[in-house]
């Protein structure tokens, strides 16, 4: 039996690897000590504990998780998914009151203050289209995007070329990318020109990449679902709120 961790770790970063909250939320709760370790308030950033010790939240830290917001855009080719580059727009310039879907069943009145912290949970590139998730929630984009996520995105993909049954095998295990080997894939035909990706990992621009090795070309590119959320019938360019029933 292993002995018990003797070396302290920041607080911050325990309460991230916990999924209490991401590492930023976590220095502005302690800040208004909204924390406590072992049931003693913390006030002060950069402090540390035992990853043995006890974390907890105050009242008015979950419930100002309660209020953060999390939304569904089906972003449309041209825009980027970060931040602005190359004279590209980012795609949370098109969530607002005119362009929240007419089919959004939550009761979410929307605010400018919902677009105060939010974030893209993992890349959609500039050519490609379909679901994007942006969230004030740091557990919400840790699940989705953090080091040790498995979570499933699942992808249309329209090609051009050849493709044999070995090069269909690699698709689904057995390529590598900037040196390292890709998780397992799951990748098979919709149609005659159509392929169904689903990843666990999003390296840069990684299924055009695979694609190009097995001698294809990426005409089209739309992601349909990550984990449990699909994007079913959202217009492009609109988005919604997530709904109170839906997990990824």
């Amino acid at each position: 039996m292993a002995p018990p961790p003797t070396e302290k770790v920041r607080v911050s970063k325990l309460m991230s690897e916990q999924g209490l909250c991401s590492r930023r939320e976590a220095d502005a709760y302690i800040e208004r000590g909204w924390v406590f370790v072992d049931g003693e308030r913390v006030t002060e950033l950069g402090s540390r504990a035992l990853p043995t010790q006890k974390i907890t939240l105050s009242r008015e830290a979950k419930a100002s998780q309660l209020q953060q917001v999390t939304l569904l855009l089906n972003k449309p080719v041209g825009y980027v998914s970060g931040q602005a580059e190359g004279g590209h727009r980012p795609a949370v310039t098109l969530v607002n009151a005119a362009s929240r879907h007419a089919g959004d069943q939550s009761p979410l009145r929307f605010h400018p203050s919902h677009l105060k912290g939010l974030a893209p949970c993992g890349r959609l590139d500039i050519d490609s289209t379909g679901l994007l998730v942006l969230t004030q929630d740091g557990r919400i984009a840790r699940h989705l995007i953090g080091a040790d996520s498995r979570t499933e995105k699942e992808y249309l993909v329209r090609v051009e070329g050849r493709l044999d049954a070995r090069g269909l095998a690699l698709l689904n295990h057995g390529l590598s990318l900037d040196g390292q080997a890709l998780k397992p894939a799951k990748v098979g035909w919709q149609n005659e020109d159509q392929l169904r990706f689903v990843l666990r990992e999003g390296k840069k621009r990684q299924i055009r990449r695979m694609c190009e090795l097995v001698g294809l070309k990426v005409t089209g590119l739309k992601r349909i679902r990550i984990g449990k959320v699909k994007l079913g019938g959202l217009p492009t360019g609109q988005w919604r709120y997530l709904r109170e029933d839906e997990r990824f």
